[in-house]
């Protein structure tokens, strides 16, 4: 998720496209979220570690 936000980013920027850039900033956000979840040990949807 982290890399997807980070290409939605990068592409939103490029293109001018404002709405990639929303949603990159929304999926980014929440895959460094989810990766400080994980790597703390909480169970995420049932799994321990995040990838």
């Amino acid at each position: 998720m982290i890399v997807a936000g980070i290409i939605l980013l990068i592409l939103g920027f490029v293109f001018k496209i404002a709405i990639l850039w929303t949603i990159g900033i929304v999926v980014l956000v929440i895959g460094l979220i989810l990766l400080a979840l994980g790597s703390l040990g909480h169970a995420i949807g049932g799994r321990r570690h995040y990838y």
